[in-house]
C-alpha cells in the first residue's frame, strides 16, 4: 500500500478539471478549495470529519477567526515548514496579512500544488514565490490505522 501522501496526491489529481463552485464538494461537478479537501478526505477516510456550515465568499474578511487553520490543526498534524513538507501535505494560504487564511491546496512536489482556483477549476499550479510567501500553515493528513 502506498503512503498517505501518495494517496492524497493521487486522489487530488482525479479532481483536476472539476469546475470551481463556491461551497461545492463533488468531483467532476464543482468545488471550491475547501470542497476539494473535503472530497479528498471523504474518499480516503469514508466520511468528512465534521459538518461544514454555509459560508459566504468573503467569510475570511468578515469573521476574523482562523477557521481554516483551526480545522486543519484539529484534524491533521502540523508540519514545521516547507523544508519538512512532503507530497500530499495540505497547504493553507493567507492572501492578506490582516485577514484570516482562506485558501487551501495539496502539495504535489516542491514546485507544484493542486487547488480549486476561483473563476477556473481544480488545477495544478506552480508553487512560485508569490504563492510560497502566502503559505500560512502546512498540515499532514493522518495515517490510516
Amino acid at each position: 500500500m502506498t503512503g498517505i501522501g501518495e494517496w492524497v496526491v493521487a486522489v487530488a489529481e482525479e479532481w483536476i478539471g472539476t469546475p470551481y463552485r463556491h461551497q461545492g464538494a463533488v468531483k467532476g461537478v464543482g468545488c471550491d478549495c475547501l470542497g476539494l479537501v473535503r472530497g479528498i478526505w471523504r474518499e480516503i477516510y469514508g466520511s468528512e470529519p465534521e459538518a461544514v456550515a454555509p459560508y459566504a465568499p468573503d467569510w475570511a474578511e468578515r469573521g476574523g477567526r482562523e477557521r481554516l487553520i483551526e480545522a486543519a490543526a484539529h484534524h491533521c498534524s502540523p508540519v514545521a515548514g516547507m523544508d519538512e513538507a512532503r507530497p500530499g501535505d495540505l497547504l493553507i494560504f493567507r492572501f492578506r496579512p490582516q485577514f484570516a487564511a482562506k485558501h487551501a491546496g495539496i502539495l504535489v512536489s516542491p514546485e507544484t500544488f493542486i487547488h480549486a482556483y476561483e473563476q477556473a477549476a481544480v488545477i495544478r499550479s506552480a508553487l512560485v514565490p508569490s504563492w510560497r510567501r502566502r503559505i500560512a500553515g502546512i498540515y499532514r493528513f493522518p495515517g490510516i490505522p
